[in-house]
């Protein structure tokens, strides 16, 4: 069974006092928090960092009021750096907040066609949101979350416009959308902002993944972190610590009918396939128009060996039409390989077993062919004798 993180910012977007609340209602300790966060503030201005349990529109949650005290004027991404290098904090910590910087930083400078080092920070460069990323990230390091999988779900980002240093701007600002490309977003539920772009930064630097649904889990325990603003919904940004069930991933199954290859040329398809990057081949007689008897060859391969997989099937079949069904969800339960000795005609062989969980439990453990195949030519007995014998 797979630890997993669910970030869930499907109803009021994300923002860094939001995931630094959820956070800490999952356990961060609030006091060390505080410290951390108003401490490495100081190199940029200060801020005073509080938490409260309120709740926001029923649900119970956790708000990180993050102060600003003197802000700072705005500095370019080389001088920032430089500050946050200065920080006492862990390596780990201060390589991914300044990995969650860059992620802005760069964002920033294609937008306004400018190079990352010259670019200047304006309110990403504030106290705040120094507080915001190393807030967040030493919560999540701390929580040991980094050892878990980290799954994102679509980003609520709102609407309308926003005043900022570059004047008033659409919502979503160009900042944030850039930094979003590879997610996934919707906009409303409100005209406000919902993402803004220091949440978004650490979201996708944190996350492994990123769904359109919750996977098949168990659920553990549930964090709240709530935004500022009020709305008719609650404003919160839910993280979900859980067990994943199944694994889950998607393939391409590429398809196509065959009806004038022999046998011979059919099995080297496969082989060609298989070393293509085909995940699985298979070929099935069926009945075709006409009643002229011919096979399905079906495929499942990875997206990124889809168009290899297509080429050589349109080369060694001359297909004139082949059928992709793309992205197609699967469950894949846990595996792993280990490997058992036995004593077969007073000799020691060692066989591979792959062995399957779901939830936890063996659901399957089966020999590798291959060895099972070797020790029946080296022993001479047959092959489903030696099969009974390593069971």
């Amino acid at each position: 069974m797979i630890m997993t993180i669910i970030i869930d910012p499907q109803g009021s977007g994300i923002a860094g006092n939001m995931l630094i609340g959820a956070f800490v209602d999952l356990g961060a300790d609030a006091d060390k928090l505080k410290e951390i966060m108003e401490t490495s503030a100081q190199e940029f201005g200060g801020v005073n960092v509080k938490f409260k349990s309120i709740c926001k529109s029923g649900i119970k949650s956790t708000f990180c009021d993050v102060e600003m005290l003197n802000p700072d004027e705005s500095v370019t991404f080389k001088e920032f750096i430089s500050k946050i290098n200065r920080l006492d904090l862990e390596d780990k910590v201060k390589e991914t907040s300044i990995n969650i910087f860059k992620r802005i930083a760069e964002a920033e400078a294609h937008v306004h066609d400018e190079n990352i080092d010259t670019v200047h920070f304006h309110e990403v460069g504030a106290s705040d949101a120094v507080a915001d990323v190393i807030g967040s990230v030493y919560a999540f390091y701390s929580l040991g979350f980094d050892k878990r999988k980290v799954i994102g779900l679509p980003i609520a980002v709102g609407g309308g416009r926003v005043k900022t240093a570059h004047g008033i701007i659409p919502v979503p600002a160009p900042a944030v959308v850039e930094i979003l490309k590879d997610a996934q977003i919707c906009g409303g539920p409100v005209d406000s902002e919902l993402a803004t772009p220091t949440g978004s930064a650490i979201y996708m630097e944190l996350c492994d993944e990123i769904k359109e649904f919750i996977p098949l889990i168990k659920p553990e325990q549930i964090g709240y972190g709530a935004g500022l603003k009020d709305f008719n919904h609650p404003n919160v940004l839910r993280v979900v610590e859980c067990k994943s069930i199944v694994e889950n991933d998607t393939v391409d199954v590429i398809e196509t009918n065959i009806d004038h290859l022999t046998g011979e040329e059919i099995g080297y398809l496969f082989d060609k396939l298989l070393a293509a990057g085909a995940s699985d081949v298979s070929v099935t007689p069926i009945i075709m128009k006409k009643n002229r008897q011919g096979s399905l060859l079906k495929v499942i391969s990875k997206r990124e060996n889809r168009e290899v997989i297509v080429d050589c099937i349109f080369k060694e079949t001359g297909s004139l039409g082949i059928r992709i069904s793309p992205n197609i969800h699967r469950g894949v339960a846990k595996r792993e390989f280990v490997k058992e000795k036995f004593n077969i005609n007073n000799k020691e062989y060692f066989v591979t077993f792959k062995i399957a969980y779901v939830n936890g439990e063996i659901i399957s453990k089966r020999p590798e062919y291959e060895d099972l195949k070797f020790i029946a030519e080296d022993s001479g007995l047959a092959l489903r004798i030696v099969r009974e014998l390593v069971r």
